[in-house]
């Protein structure tokens, strides 16, 4: 048997005391039959508290009779129909779970019984409680703590980087990157990125004239002049620095426009050309190769996971007030939104009636198993500790009643007969 909790020593309590209270009275109605019936003669009135201790004694010994067969074998012998519910366990079970099903599990009496509870505005109510919003929080917590432990980091590191080859390896990469630079190109949003490189350029070659200059006098011929030299490279550098300006300031320049053809023409070449196509694909393959995307995986979900941990461990992080806020939040509505909570409610109803009308029989089938599969001993055993208190109440009853049912008897007769 497994062992008792604490609730059932205390039950194993009640039930002895109750034992040895129904035995007291037997043993009390004895003795009193004793002495009564050796002091009649001399006692004529005692005969009444004969009458009555014999009575009592019979109805004592009966519903002792009676409460005992329920559960085992009056002193052991082998009475027909006793020990009933270790002979009948199967069947009592069957029946329960034939109770249940048909009295507690219809249809009808779960949507009457949802209809009248408000499932939706009582948890609303709840949890718009900032304990229980806090509550759900800390328990979500220890479910993702959980649920972090028994998964193993190398399966979901396979599965992310199953997911990377399937979506993001496998299709290829130039029609969508073509067609979304085509847009940005069509819709402008490229001109701020072309005017941040050319007012670099522009800064650099201001801040870099004599780096200009020596790489002009660098590859000029070894037999012309120094002079020569500098008046060159102050030249070139004059002209570029004015090239980059002009650049700079015309919105409409030359090098804008062959710039915005380019990419025009880049952006419509990643769609149609099968050869900018091929080499898309060959910089995919150089960029992401194996080894990087089990990298990346790894990395991803390293990242992912001790993010998440962190998150759900510190009380004060944002991804922790933001849960209980959208719980809080939910509940208020559902507490204040008649039309929601209605939804809310007939989802319930309806997925709860739908198990029922579907699987009542299975549910109640739990309770036929479980009977089942218990020893008949124990079975008879853990029953008796929840009912057997009460039922000894019967014996103490019999032994009240059969003491007023032997003194009346025996008063009638007597009146009677004489």
């Amino acid at each position: 048997m497994d062992p008792l909790t604490e609730a059932d020593e205390i039950k194993r309590t009640g039930l002895r005391r109750m034992k040895t209270l129904a035995l007291s009275l037997l043993i009390a109605a004895a003795i009193i039959f004793g002495f009564s019936f050796w002091l009649r003669d001399e006692y004529p009135w005692l005969e009444y508290v004969r009458a009555a201790s014999e009575g009592a004694m019979v109805g004592a010994l009966a519903d002792w009779f009676a409460v005992t067969a329920l559960f085992r074998r009056p002193l052991g012998l082998p009475i027909p129909h006793t020990a009933i519910i270790q002979n009948r366990k199967d069947a009592i079970g069957a029946s329960l779970g034939d109770f249940v099903e048909s009295n507690f599990l219809s249809e009808s009496v779960v949507r009457e019984k949802l209809a009248s509870v408000g499932v939706a505005e009582r948890l609303g109510a709840w949890l718009a409680k900032p304990e229980s919003a806090e509550r759900i929080a800390a328990e979500g917590a220890v479910a993702i703590r959980g649920a972090m432990e028994v998964m193993r980091d190398d399966d979901v590191r396979e599965v992310i980087e199953s997911m990377v080859r399937q979506y993001l390896l496998a299709p290829p990469w130039g029609p969508p990157i073509g067609r979304l630079a085509g847009q940005i190109f069509a819709d402008g949003h490229h001109r701020k990125l072309v005017d941040l490189l050319v007012d670099r350029a522009s800064d650099w070659v201001e801040n870099n004239r004599s780096t200009v200059t020596s790489i002009v006098s660098d590859r000029a011929p070894s037999w012309l002049p120094g002079f020569v030299d500098d008046i060159v490279g102050d030249r070139i550098y004059n002209e570029a620095l004015k090239f980059v300006h002009a650049v700079q300031a015309e919105p409409d320049h030359q090098v804008r426009q062959a710039l915005d053809g380019y990419l025009v023409k880049l952006a419509d070449d990643l769609q149609h050309d099968p050869a900018m196509i091929a080499r898309a694909e060959e910089v995919k393959a150089q960029v992401l190769d194996s080894p990087r995307v089990q990298e990346l995986a790894g990395r991803t979900w390293d990242t992912v996971k001790q993010a998440l941990l962190n998150a759900v461990d510190d009380p004060e992080s944002e991804l922790r007030k933001k849960f209980v806020s959208v719980l809080r939040d939910f509940g208020n509505r559902l507490s204040t939104d008649p039309e929601l909570a209605g939804k809310i409610n007939g989802w319930i109803t309806e997925t709860v009636a739908y198990a029922v009308r579907n699987y009542r029989h299975d549910i109640a089938s739990i309770i036929t198993d479980t009977v089942e599969r218990w020893d008949a001993k124990e079975a008879s055993a853990k029953i008796e500790l929840q009912v057997g208190r009460d039922l000894q109440y019967i014996r103490i009853n019999g032994t009240v009643v059969g003491a007023l049912a032997g003194l009346t008897i025996y008063t009638v007769a007597n009146l009677a007969f004489g």
